[in-house]
């Protein structure tokens, strides 16, 4: 244990040396070489989870904890000069264990920091790395590999030490002024506590699936400089069809005052040999936010009106709903939710870099009546459960240093607290992440 905390922080000693990582990026460069980047990504994570009533913990004493150091390497490089370009990304990733403690290793739940041997124990250290060839043609690119998608319906996660992968095929289109155009087929995909990039689909709500392949189609379009639009796609073959639309408008209403609106819809329905059963679920979510110099307040409704639970894939950021939140979704059979926010900016504080979050979010109606078999939860008699409740309050604060030596370094230290009826856990959470990117090339 002594051993690789040493080893991690004389790591992390050698790569501060090197340059931070620059804010905005500068303008794209021609040619392989002269349009290459190497990014360095330091993260030092900590996550505890304290179930109240022991539930769900694999310690077994309702507790569980990790503290990991990982570092995530990212190349890309330019693209061969001409109509038709060639290049390459590649990424190279290794997590440390530093501490999971006697009885406290969380990772054979989803609380997923590190991952463990067939005795249940948390490895020490692992590693993985993959790359993409990409092909650049007039506004397209097109990669083929290990890929990162970020779309409303695949996208890869990057709340745990490491990142999600995928492997497949990927293209994104910018010939059109304000209009993005993304497309993919995927047949792998990689969870962050993974060593392998050859996983077989997992969905959060239903586990393991047996599905060759998830593919998706969609775009974001910016309209006008207040309004921008959304649509998308996708097919987990044998398992679900998802369509998503989303809406956004900005309303000046002076100088330091702004409104937002939102709108998010998903419709989900069972697809092919049904290996998730039958279900046809619409959810959606509206928000209103008021923003006013450094204070935004934010009230936001979401409504299943499904009879099963909205699912998606496992660890992924797929759900771009306004009350999914660091550890609920609120997105039972038949849920309706309500949240509150408020995020404060302290640079009109004079303390550029700081920020603050809180919000509260309450579900109620959650019912299972008529859930298929596989999303359907019952009580200890064997009943379905109905009238289930569940509430979560999240306080954040993160400090991105401006200037000097350590620019770029950011510390966020989060607290949940969620409390529900049978159909959930009840618990206490604390994650403190530390990030330092540094640009090699």
């Amino acid at each position: 244990m002594t051993q690789l905390k040493t080893i991690s922080l004389a790591l992390l000693s050698t790569l501060a040396t090197t340059t931070p990582l620059a804010s905005s990026a500068g303008e794209q460069k021609e040619g392989f070489i002269e349009g290459s980047t190497l990014n360095v990504l330091s993260r030092t994570f900590y996550m505890n989870r304290d179930y109240r009533k022991g539930q769900s913990a694999p310690s077994g004493n309702g507790y569980s904890e990790a503290t990991a150091q990982g570092f995530i390497g990212k190349f890309e490089s330019g693209f061969t000069q001409g109509t038709v370009g060639v290049g390459l990304d590649a990424f190279a990733m290794v997590g440390l264990k530093l501490d999971t403690g006697d009885g406290r290793n969380g990772g054979q739940s989803s609380f997923n920091v590190l991952p463990v041997d067939h005795e249940g124990q948390a490895r020490d250290q692992y590693s993985k790395a993959g790359g993409s060839l990409k092909v650049r043609a007039f506004d397209t690119v097109v990669n083929v590999g290990d890929v990162f998608p970020s779309t409303p319906v695949v996208a890869f996660g990057d709340s745990r030490l490491l990142p999600e992968s995928f492997r497949g095929v990927t293209a994104i289109n910018r010939s059109i002024s304000g209009l993005t155009v993304q497309g993919g087929r995927l047949h792998s995909m990689s969870q962050p506590q993974s060593t392998s990039t050859r996983d077989n689909f997992v969905t959060f709500y239903a586990g393991p699936v047996d599905s060759p392949w998830i593919a998706y189609f969609g775009g974001d379009y910016e309209a006008t400089d207040r309004l921008t639009l959304g649509a998308y796609a996708s097919r987990l073959k044998d398992a679900w069809d998802q369509k998503y639309a989303s809406a956004s408008y900005v309303l000046p209403l002076g100088d330091q005052v702004a409104l937002t609106t939102s709108l998010n819809y998903y419709n989900a329905t069972d697809e092919g040999k049904k290996r998730l059963g039958q279900f046809d679920n619409d959810i959606w979510s509206a928000k209103v936010a008021l923003k006013y110099r450094a204070h935004t307040l934010s009230l936001s409704h979401q409504r299943n009106q499904g009879d099963d639970d909205f699912d998606y894939l496992r660890q992924s950021d797929s759900i771009y709903l306004a009350n999914s939140i660091q550890y609920s979704d609120f997105n039972a059979p038949r849920e309706r939710s309500w949240m509150v926010s408020y995020n404060l900016d302290m640079s009109d504080f004079g303390v550029p870099g700081l920020t603050f979050m809180t919000r509260y979010g309450k579900g109620t109606d959650a019912d299972y009546s008529h859930a298929n078999s596989t999303y359907m939860r019952r009580d200890a008699e064997g009943n379905p459960l109905v009238d289930q409740k569940r509430w979560e309050r999240d306080i954040e604060a993160r400090y991105v240093v401006q200037t000097g030596s350590l620019k770029d370094l950011s510390l966020r230290l989060r607290q949940a607290t969620t409390r529900a009826t049978a159909f959930e856990s009840d618990l206490d959470e604390v994650r403190l992440i530390v990030e330092y990117p540094l640009s090699v090339l």
